[in-house]
Formats: structure tokens, C-alpha cells, sequence
């Protein structure tokens, strides 16, 4: 279970909730065969009449914001609120903890990033972060860490450093267990930033590097990011 981080201005909880009000990547609902997910995945391979083509995703959301213009962890609280009332548009497996998954959208928090990460983060606005499924096995996912990086530079992007996410394997059922990945967050930014742009222009730039890069850690790392972004969090 991938424990959410505590501030925002807004957030939007989506998805079907699976064993817990914030599961972090047990069984997917449609179909991964070949895709970064697959190897997080329990979904069988097609048998008889049974296709995993044919599986289909089916979400529900709650929207909550405030009038305000302010972050606060009151929003965020709410959000989980509208999240639990959204289990019953889940799907359950057999071991009635594990499930098509559930998170939240957030504003990146800031001010929380920077009591927790092991490294300096430049202002706000001017990196990148997402949540990138990892595989468990330490070498492995000491190279693929190594990879993203040289993708990062290709991109015109450096990697200011990995945070380790704190979870709860214990609050999920033994299917989604099987295929938990480990969860580490990634940082990014531009440099050197281009002097000619306006804070808004090099959000923009930031946020298609790293999209970019998303992309490609997807097809060429197998690697999933529900998000990578200066502006959001999933």
C-alpha cells in the first residue's frame, strides 16, 4: 500500500478502491500483455473462452477543491473521505484484498517534499515528480534507475534523486502482494534552464520533458509512472 502524501490545494479521487482506501498497484482490469504493468500483474494469460482483451476498466471519481486559493491537508482528508465512498464500484478478488486499485490527483506538495526528501529541491514549480512501480529485485532496480537517468539526460533532464516511498504491504490481500512493485519517487529538473523563459514557459518545458520521458521509460524500460509532472501528483 503506497502511502499518499499530506498537502494540496486540490484533489481528485478516482478509480474503484481495492482492499483499502489507498492500494497501491495490485490487479490491473485490463488487459497488460506487453505493456509497463505486465510484470505487476496477475491477470491470466487467454485460456478457453476467457481472453484478457476483453477485460475492461470502469472508474468512478470524486472532485474536491476549495474556493480558498490555499493547499491544506483538510482537502486531502476530504479526498480520502470521497475515495473510501467509492468501494463499491471495485472489483474484488478471491482473497477479498485485492482489487482493480484506487489513488488520488494532487497538487505536488511542496512544502511536504521538502521535510522528506533526502536531497535539495529547487523552487517550487521548477522540478518534476512521479511515482515510478520498480522492480523488487535490488539489482534490477538499480539498473533500471541507471537507465532512466541516461533517458533523463537525453531529454535535457538531470535527476536530483530518489525518495523511497513508505508502505504497508500488510493492508492488501495475498494476489495483489504477489505483484506489488517497490514504489520510489523520482525528482527532475531542466538545466541549465533557458534564460529568455517566463516561469510559465519553463513549466511548460519541464512538464514535456518529463512526459516525454515517461513515455520512453514506459516502452523502452517497461516501467510505469502513474504521473510525472511539476503540477500533479498521482
Amino acid at each position: 500500500m503506497s502511502l499518499t502524501p499530506p498537502l494540496s490545494g486540490s484533489a481528485l479521487s478516482g478509480s474503484a478502491l481495492s482492499g483499502s482506501a489507498l492500494s497501491g498497484s495490485a490487479l490491473s482490469g485490463s488487459a497488460l500483455s506487453g505493456s509497463a504493468l505486465s510484470r505487476f500483474s496477475a491477470v491470466p494469460a487467454a485460456t478457453g473462452l476467457y481472453d484478457p482483451a476483453n477485460e475492461h476498466d470502469a472508474c468512478g471519481l470524486a472532485m474536491v477543491a476549495t474556493l480558498r486559493g490555499t493547499a491544506g491537508h483538510d482537502i486531502i482528508t476530504a479526498a480520502l473521505t470521497a475515495l473510501r465512498s467509492l468501494e463499491h464500484r471495485g472489483a474484488f478478488g478471491s482473497d477479498a484484498g485485492s482489487g482493480d486499485g484506487a489513488g488520488i490527483v494532487t497538487q505536488v506538495p511542496d512544502a511536504f517534499f521538502r521535510a522528506v526528501a533526502p536531497f535539495n529541491l529547487p523552487k517550487a514549480g521548477t522540478y518534476a515528480v512521479g511515482t515510478a512501480f520498480l522492480p523488487t529485485d535490488a539489482d534490477e532496480r538499480a539498473r533500471i534507475k541507471e537507465s532512466i537517468g541516461s533517458l533523463a539526460t537525453e531529454e535535457g533532464l538531470t535527476v536530483l534523486g530518489w525518495r523511497e516511498l513508505p508502505t504497508d504491504p500488510s493492508q492488501i490481500g495475498v494476489l495483489a502482494a504477489g505483484v506489488m512493485p517497490a514504489f520510489e519517487q523520482l525528482f527532475l529538473t531542466t538545466i541549465p534552464a533557458k534564460p529568455v523563459q517566463t516561469g510559465l514557459e519553463q513549466r511548460l518545458d519541464l512538464d514535456r520533458r518529463a512526459f516525454r520521458l515517461r513515455k520512453r521509460a514506459e516502452r523502452e524500460l517497461t516501467v510505469y509512472f502513474p504521473s510525472l509532472s511539476c503540477r500533479t501528483l498521482v
